[in-house]
Formats: structure tokens, sequence, C-alpha cells
């Protein structure tokens, strides 16, 4: 396995570092020191622009729809320098949950909602959301859902009540996950149907406050209801019963951005965590970097964050080469590997940082109050941790 850096992927690099530096930068000051994701909206739309002339927009995504046409390893090295602000994915259009909506429109959508809903969303016109999770029943089992959607003529008629739908806040429309097969298997259950937030019966209750921070715009996560929402037949996105497949397939790619996205975050917080350590005088001519303890902290932190990106790289090597359904041991094991360096790299930062760090004058504790959930989202690490270690021992004649 080559994972050198092509000539082409240096100047990509390049070229988003110097962007990061003169224009991400000063916003996520600005973000971090209002709260409020709507605030910056003209100045996030201007920026957009800005990378769209740069030639780096939706680096995921194919030529044909307005992307750079880069393979999964290529931008996975993309993320990782994104996913040092906030801001960097939103910037680029390649940000969660949109660049997944786009996957599955792009495999499983007609050419009617290509035009309708692909198309402007892959322009950065509009935003979207993913509305699977549900207050009342476990996210960890995405088989057993209670919101139902039923076939009355020509129209899918959707009621259900989730949470955590991340960013329907200005979202222009959610794929919902709800039962349409009653009585089939467990997996072939439930369905995606495309529901416009000005359909009538979608609303929103409020964005949840995470860690005391409500957030809004594209930086929220709602609860949300749907009451009698009617929407074509024709909002049925890949097949009737089909919605775990869909699902499914937009796994392995995505972990791979949330991934990578986590591993530069772990670089910033371990870039400040070190100009913390070489400047801070904790008694005169001695500095933190002084002590034995934060020198440990570092050279373990250092070890971790390269180990988790080659473990990273390696499953999207195999990806592209082996497939998903092969790659599927990797996929789990980054999950909960990953979020456990990451969370590990921004509490050292934090307490090299001292009282500093759990204020917002710098970026790491909002790093620390959205990225926590790290351990939840995507699957929770116990479960990813379970599933692994059952096919590990089926090939030591144990079924667990």
């Amino acid at each position: 396995m080559d994972f050198s850096v092509s000539p082409r992927m240096v100047d990509v690099v390049a070229r988003i570092r110097a962007f990061f530096e003169s224009d991400i930068v000063p916003l996520e000051k600005e973000l971090v020191a209002r709260h409020s994701f709507r605030a910056l909206l003209p100045e996030l739309a201007a920026g957009r622009e800005k990378v769209k002339a740069l030639g780096l927009w939706a680096p995921q995504l194919p030529v044909a729809w307005g992307g750079m046409g880069l393979r999964l390893t290529e931008h996975a090295r993309v993320s990782e320098e994104l996913g040092r602000s906030p801001l960097g994915h939103y910037l680029f259009n390649c940000q969660a949950p949109d660049a997944g909506n786009m996957e599955i429109l792009m495999e499983f959508g007609d050419d009617g909602q290509k035009e309708r809903f692909l198309k402007p969303l892959a322009a950065g016109k509009i935003r979207s959301c993913f509305s699977m999770t549900e207050p009342d029943l476990p996210g960890s089992n995405p088989t057993w859902l209670a919101t139902k959607a039923v076939l009355d003529g020509d129209h899918w008629v959707v009621d259900g009540h989730k949470w955590f739908t991340s960013s329907a806040e200005g979202a222009a429309f959610a794929i919902v996950m709800a039962v349409t097969e009653p009585d089939a298997p467990p997996h072939a259950r439930a369905s995606q149907i495309i529901v416009p937030t000005d359909t009538p019966g979608f609303r929103i209750v409020r964005n949840i406050a995470v860690m005391g921070e409500p957030g809004d715009d594209y930086g929220s996560h709602a609860e949300v209801m749907y009451e009698g929402c009617r929407v074509p037949r024709e909002n049925l996105l890949g097949p009737r019963g089909g919605g775990f497949f869909v699902a499914q397939e937009r796994l392995g790619p995505g972990r791979i951005h949330h991934a990578m996205r986590w591993i530069g975050i772990a670089e910033r917080a371990f870039d400040l965590m070190c100009r913390r350590a070489a400047t801070r005088e904790i008694a005169p001519g001695k500095k933190l970097a002084h002590k034995q303890i934060i020198q440990g902290w570092i050279a373990e932190c250092r070890a971790k964050i390269d180990a988790a990106r080659l473990y990273v790289l390696h499953t999207a090597w195999r990806i592209e080469n082996e497939g998903a359904h092969a790659s599927r041991d990797g996929i789990s094991a980054i999950k909960f590997f990953c979020a456990d360096v990451l969370t590990e790299v921004l509490d050292r930062a934090i307490q090299v940082h001292g009282a500093l760090g759990l204020t917002d004058d710098t970026v790491l504790a909002w790093f620390y109050r959205h990225e926590r959930a790290a351990h939840i989202y995507d699957g929770a690490d116990e479960v990813h941790k379970v599933s692994l270690a059952k096919r590990i021992l089926r090939g030591y004649g144990v079924d667990a």
C-alpha cells in the first residue's frame, strides 16, 4: 500500500492551508465568540464563493456535479485539513449530513429527485437534513423505528417524532427513515422518503441544547414532528423497504469523512497544546514544556494521532480496492478508535491550557462540547466494538 501524497494533492492541501489561515480562522473566532452560525451566514456565503473560485468546491463530488472528483483516500486528506475548524467542511460543501445525502441521491435518486434536490444541494444553494434518530427508541438499533409512512393514493403520509435531526433549521428538505413495510423482517421494514421542510405537518419543536448550547441554522440539532406530512409517492428514495440498505451504503465513506475530520480536530488541539506548553511559564524560567508529565502527554498524543490516521487511510484504501463489505472490520474499528484518540487529545489540550481551556478564548471548548458526541452518533462505540468482536470470534468457531 502506497500512502504517498500525489503532486496534485500536495498542491490542494497547500491551498487549503493558505485559505484556512487567511479566511477560516478569522470567521472561526467570530463563531466561537457569538455562539451563532446564523450571524455569520453572509460571510460564510462569501467564503463559499471564494472556495468555488479556487477550484476547491465539493471535493467529494464527481466533476459532473461540480466537485473535484477526488478518490476516497484523497478526500480523506482534505477532510483532515478541513476538520481543523468547525467551519471547514461547511465552507467547502462537504459537511455532514449534506455530503451523505448527496451521495445517496447520486446512487439511488431518480432523474426528478436529482434535478429537484441533488442539483441545488451540490451547488450549495440549499441544505438538507437526515431524520432517523427517535427520542423514545434507541438509536443504536436503527431497524427499530416508530415513525411510519403510509401510501395513500399517490402520496406518502408520514407521521413520527424525531430528534437530533442535525441542521434541520434552515434545511430545504429532510430524508426521513420511516416504516413502510411493518410486516417485513427488521432490516426490510423501513424506507427513506424525501420530505421538503415546507410540507404542512413538518414542525421543528426546538433546537436541542448540547451541553448548554442550542445552536442555530446549520450548527443545530432539532427535535422534529412529522404530523400527517403528505408528499408525492415519487419522493421515495431507493426501493420500498430498502431504507436500511441505503443507509448502509453511505456508512463506509461517511465513516472515513468523520474519522479524518476527527483527526484534523486532534491535530489542531495538539498544535494548540504544544504552543501552550512551549510558551506558558509556571515559574520564572520554567515552562510547562519542562514538566515530564506534559512531555509524556505530547509524545502519547503524537503517536496516537499518527496511528489513527494510518488506520483510517488503510481502511479507505480497502474500501476503494475491495469494497465496503470486505472493509467492514476497519469501518467499525476506526469509529471507536478515532473517537477515543479525539477525546483524549482534546482533554489533554484543555488540561494543558488550564482555566483558559474551559473558556471560549480558544476553540478547544467548542470542540469538546460538540465532539464528545463522537462516541455516540454514527453508532455508539460499544455497538461497533461488540459487532467487531463477534466477527473476529466467528473465525475461532465461536458464535458469540
